[in-house]
């Protein structure tokens, strides 16, 4: 007799539920959040930025970031923001929700 086994990597158990309800699967090695933010001018995207960076900051004080480079008058800002682990990359995405309001 052979049984065959379908085998779905990364899905979520319903048992528990918060993680279905979170949404979020915690995968080793994913530590690099990013964050884009739209403005006018590069002044403006890097004041925009900092609230994110203190937040990661709070999260962990040996957070790294790095920024693309802008122009004066960019209207788009993309940077990335890397953990020590996966847990803290997604404090930080939730917890950055409150940002974007």
């Amino acid at each position: 007799m052979t049984t065959e086994v379908d085998v779905v990597e990364n899905e979520v158990c319903e048992a528990c539920g918060c993680s279905a309800e979170m949404g979020f699967i915690i995968k080793e090695g994913d530590d690099v959040a990013e964050v884009t933010i739209l403005a006018q001018g590069k002044d403006v995207l890097l004041t925009q930025l900092e609230p994110y960076l203190k937040l990661a900051e709070r999260v962990n004080p040996n957070y790294e970031h790095q920024v693309d480079d802008l122009a004066e008058d960019a209207n788009q800002l993309t940077a990335r923001i890397k953990f020590e682990c996966s847990a803290e990359k997604l404090i930080f995405e939730l917890q950055s929700r409150s940002l974007n309001r």
